[in-house]
């Protein structure tokens, strides 16, 4: 970490020091990061802004370290930031960002719900950043596979037990086992762990890490990955297997299910994931835009946010990257049938009675991909190597535990909160 940060800084004291900056505004962001969402964004969000804007996307692991990195070189070439509510938390704690109160005032009147822009605040008084876009994560289905749907199942309301049987169903019938997962090594498998499966099994993510009602979904998740295709460990983006037919039912991000979807959307049905014995687990994505301090060119970044805040761009947005607008607008008749048949799911997730909102990780700073390291670790050891279940909780435990110490994050929902560091218990 100190020598990536030491070379982030030599890096950005260079480019201070170098040639006058180049008229582009910087817009770096951890979001919408695949080539063809990052050019739908140079291309068409960004079209129509008057001075350039140069879209750069960064991982979030080295997005916090070049962060910091320009925080202490004391040389600012980044001009606006596009990042997770969780990821600019620690921005916000370093007090590294413009408070943006005038920008939240008009965006509220222009129809972004109040809720949303609280969250903007980050538990801070000033505004921090404004909400840009959100979404969540849902299952999608061939049509195919309708017909393996256990009796008297609803699509909209399945349990894990009724998940299973469809599995065994599927995989009885076609020879290969047809449900998939983006457990690869840049899929977003650990948002699974943390958004729906511990939620929905315990009902906490960070205080019930090791207990019992966890040590019972895990061995629920190893009768469910018996008819789960082995290739899962290699995918990153659902969209792709399921257009191919490799698999009839998948898991993942709105935004990494869109292509496959609006290819054939008369082929799909989407649909929330399913309902464990604590609730139907799902994580709310809220993406959102700020202002570093220091920022070169904070005019125009005021401009870019304004911009990407207007209805259209926001409806554009939805049709480009499956990405769901923040201001309360109502989706269009004519909008993309695939991106539609996501809204819905979307919108079925969020209004479940049994649904139990789980957040996005806060608080841990740049050590959130040890995090997620903890809940991959788990998964590897238990449902890949098949080790005994109580002696891996015990174990990634006691790192969660560390972890946790060393971060001092207090807990986020659905924990109860904690007064210090979100503890295991």
């Amino acid at each position: 970490m100190k020598n990536l940060l030491s070379l982030a800084i030599m890096a950005t004291t260079a480019v201070g020091l170098g040639a006058p900056a180049a008229a582009q505004t910087v817009f770096l962001s951890t979001q919408l990061r695949p080539i063809e969402e990052a050019t739908a964004v140079r291309e068409e969000l960004l079209s129509g802004i008057e001075k350039p804007v140069d879209y750069v996307v960064e991982e979030p692991p080295q997005f916090a370290v070049r962060m910091e990195a320009e925080r202490q070189a004391g040389k600012h070439t980044i001009s606006l930031v596009g990042a997770l509510h969780g990821e600019l938390s620690p921005l916000a704690d370093r007090q590294m960002l413009e408070p943006l109160d005038d920008l939240a005032k008009k965006l509220a009147s222009a129809g972004m719900p109040q809720s949303l822009i609280d969250l903007g605040k980050l538990g801070k008084t000033e505004q921090q950043y404004i909400p840009w876009m959100q979404a969540t994560y849902v299952m999608a289905a061939s049509k195919d596979a309708l017909q393996y749907l256990p009796e008297g199942a609803d699509i909209n309301k399945l349990t894990y037990d009724q998940l299973i049987e469809w599995g065994k169903k599927m995989k009885d019938e076609t020879g290969a086992p047809q449900i998939g997962f983006p457990a690869g090594p840049k899929g977003l498998m650990p948002r699974y762990f943390q958004g729906y499966f511990y939620p929905s099994f315990t009902g906490g993510v960070v205080r019930t890490f090791q207990n019992a009602d966890a040590a019972a979904g895990w061995e629920k998740l190893k009768e469910l990955w018996t008819v789960v295709s082995p290739n899962s460990t290699n995918y990153d983006f659902m969209q792709e297997p399921l257009a191919s037919g490799e698999v009839m039912v998948a898991w993942d991000h709105v935004a990494r299910l869109k292509n496959a979807i609006s290819g054939s959307p008369d082929n799909y049905v989407v649909f929330p994931a399913p309902a464990g014995p604590k609730g139907r687990g799902y994580m709310p994505v809220v993406a959102g835009l700020a202002i570093p301090k220091g920022a070169p060119d904070a005019a125009n970044a005021t401009a870019v946010i304004e911009h990407l805040a207007t209805q259209d761009v926001q409806l554009q947005t939805a049709s480009l990257v499956g990405f769901f607008p923040t201001l309360n607008v109502q989706l269009p008749e004519d909008l993309d049938p695939g991106v539609a048949l996501l809204a819905g799911a979307v919108t079925a997730t969020q209004s479940a009675p049994d649904a139990v909102i789980s957040l996005l990780p806060v608080g841990l700073g740049d050590k959130g991909g040890e995090f997620n390291k903890v809940y991959m670790d788990a998964f590897q050891r238990i449902i890949l190597r098949n080790e005994p279940v109580a002696d891996v909780l015990k174990s990634q435990g006691a790192t969660m535990t560390r972890l946790m110490a060393d971060t001092k994050a207090p807990c986020w929902a659905p924990d109860a909160k904690s007064d210090g560091a979100c503890p295991v218990e």
